[in-house]
């Protein structure tokens, strides 16, 4: 089996006037672009894609497993596809192009053009607007999201949302999650931390953009990214708090969205379902107008809802559930201990999924556990107990329906994931080298009636009794 090197580069922050240096790769002058493209020269040509699919990562580089799921839902497991790289400043050093170096290295992709871009009339330029719209993919590189934001209204905005309305994609990590939000926290005037921001909600370094990109399911959100490792809770409770408190979002609700660094990332698919990667994701909901929300005064606010998206999980953005929350309130600029873990105070149930583990033997199709009676979403549990098991799980799928099957694998050792039809044949497969690789794959099944399919989740290298989560989800 040969597998490919994962590759993850996180990007570089840029200071909000910073002027990129030149790169250095022999270019035609240009007032203030760059571009790199690898890959092909030619563009894709083909009439339909089956996105939208995006992926929202808490730091700069592109994260392997969710980029792969949605380069693969968009071009619905056959043909390749296009990329383009925004970029606000080049990086300090190493490759020019690190987001492309990791994405051109994934099945299904042609090529993969980074622009750097250094001043908002650059939004506007002509060679960029076209490479875009002729991409199915757009990805915002790490660094300062002011710059980002300094694009809304020029014909770069236009055609990023082109790229989502026939099919394609959006995303990115870090700034690049921080601007694929309708409610755009976008530090132009400087980044506050989340002790300044519960003090004053309405601090001097908090601002926003909004009315720039709207995706579907995702309205009323305010991204966030590096979540836990830099302590931005509490911030994010304020960004909601005054996003109903100044109106900023419909319906007396505001929503936050918080992903993690060091390999995290949501995935958020066409029909809306948010599935987290590698590390923990949180959503953040405020439903009703803060006690205290003015300036120069703490924020005082009761009860929070919050959702805790440990990796392989998922969150309905279309269907937004009204359960498997923990509560937390602010009081006078305080918050309550342990932000980020709670007891939900509602159980999901039978709404939020079920679990089947894995019983042995399984390692075959006529040993294989039963899943075909469990409500979507599904989770499926089990462990590689030596270097060579093996653990099958039956499925079915109607006519039209799509299958998204989403695996947290633990540190522990490298496993595989393969879609196989009724007779054993491998229809799809994910196989993301090392351990811990979390894995993903999607199927579509086009015949008439109704099918049976296995998931066969097993050993490349390693075993241990730490479990592997496998999230299935059919639409």
């Amino acid at each position: 089996m040969t597998k490919r090197p994962a590759r993850r580069t996180a990007c570089t922050a840029a200071a909000l006037l910073a002027v990129a240096l030149p790169l250095a790769v022999p270019q035609p002058a240009q007032a203030a672009t760059d571009r790199i493209r690898l890959g092909s020269s030619a563009d894709v040509s083909r009439s339909s894609w089956n996105g939208p699919a995006y992926t929202m990562n808490g730091a700069g580089g592109v994260v392997t497993a969710s980029m792969s799921r949605s380069v693969d839902e968009i071009r619905g497991g056959t043909g390749s596809l296009d990329v383009v790289v925004l970029a606000g400043s080049a990086p300090t050093s190493g490759s020019p192009t690190p987001e492309c170096d990791t994405i051109m290295g994934l099945t299904g992709v042609n090529s993969c053009t980074t622009w750097t871009l250094t001043s908002s009339q650059d939004g506007d330029d002509s060679e960029v607007n076209t490479d875009i719209r002729n991409a199915e993919f757009v990805y915002f590189a790490g660094g300062d999201q002011c710059r980002y934001a300094a694009w809304k209204g020029t014909a770069l905005e236009a055609s990023v949302e082109s790229v989502v309305a026939k099919g394609g994609g959006a995303g990115g990590g870090s700034a690049g999650h921080h601007i694929n939000s309708p409610v755009v926290y976008d530090a132009c005037r400087g980044s506050v931390t989340s002790s300044e921001a519960l003090s004053d909600p309405y601090h001097r370094d908090i601002s926003f953009t909004t009315g720039m990109f709207e995706w579907a399911d995702y309205g009323g959100v305010v991204n966030d990214s590096h979540f836990v490792s830099r302590d931005r809770m509490g911030r994010t409770l304020a960004f909601v708090a005054r996003a109903v408190q100044d109106g900023l979002t419909a319906g007396g609700a505001a929503w936050g969205v918080g992903v993690e660094e060091g390999g995290g990332s949501l995935h958020i698919d066409r029909n809306g379902l948010g599935t987290a990667y590698g590390r923990d994701a949180y959503v953040v909901l405020a439903d009703h107008a803060p006690e205290q929300a003015v300036a120069r005064k703490p924020l005082t606010y009761e009860g929070f809802k919050i959702w805790r998206l440990a990796p392989g999980t998922t969150f309905d953005f279309r269907n937004r559930p009204d359960c498997g929350y923990y509560l937390r309130s602010v009081t006078a600029g305080v918050p309550d201990p342990d932000l980020y873990h709670g007891t939900p105070v509602t159980d999901c149930g039978a709404s939020g999924g079920a679990t089947l583990a894995e019983s042995e033997p399984n390692d075959t199709r006529d040993t294989a556990d039963d899943a075909t009676a469990l409500p979507s979403p599904a989770t499926l549990t089990g462990d590689m107990k030596s270097t060579d098991d093996r653990d099958y799980f039956r499925v079915s799928l109607a006519s039209g329906q799509t299958a998204s099957l989403t695996c947290a694998v633990p540190a522990a050792y490298d496993a595989d994931v393969y879609w196989l039809d009724s007779a054993g044949s491998t229809l799809t497969r994910s196989v993301n080298d090392g351990g811990g690789a979390d894995e993903s794959l999607a199927f579509t099944r086009t015949a008439s009636g109704t099918g049976t399919y296995y998931v066969d989740v097993e050993a490349y290298s390693g075993s241990g009794a730490s479990p592997y989560t496998c999230t299935l989800s059919k639409q």
